[in-house]
Order: C-alpha cells, then structure tokens, then sequence
C-alpha cells in the first residue's frame, strides 16, 4: 500500500459496533498562490487515486507566497 495514503489506527479500535458508524476519513491540503492553481493540485492529485471525496474547505493566509489552502476530505477502502 502506497505510504502516503496510510491510516493509522489506535490498537484496539474496534468499529463493529453498526451503531458508532465510526468510519475513518483522510485530509489533504493543496496549498496555492490563486484558488484556481489549489483546485489543479486536486484535480491531479485525486485523478491518480482511488479516493471519494467527501467534503472540502477552505483557508486563506496573509503574507504567504502560497496563501490559498484547499483541503479534501476522502474515505478510501482497500480492494478485497
């Protein structure tokens, strides 16, 4: 499994209960200088991965020289 879409669970988790609907979700960030280059950097990114998007968000911060941040949230499952 590629390292960079490793998920690290704490010993003795257990999500069998249906009832938690516990599910694990992963976050990436796409730094940028325009919010048109951020969405590239996804738009690349997850078009090499299998990945379901489930939400995304946004961030702005003064004085960098990549201000613009796009985070995705996605869930992904291991083929059986």
């Amino acid at each position: 499994m590629n390292p960079d879409l490793h998920l690290t669970v704490p010993a003795g988790f257990d999500d069998a209960d249906a009832d938690a609907q516990v599910h694990p979700i992963a976050r990436l960030l796409f730094t940028a200088r325009t919010n048109a280059e951020a969405f590239g950097k996804a738009q690349k990114w997850v078009s090499v991965h299998d990945v379901f998007l489930v939400d995304v968000s946004w961030d702005f911060v003064n004085d960098e020289s990549e201000p613009f941040t796009l985070s995705i949230y996605f869930v992904f499952e291991e083929e059986p």
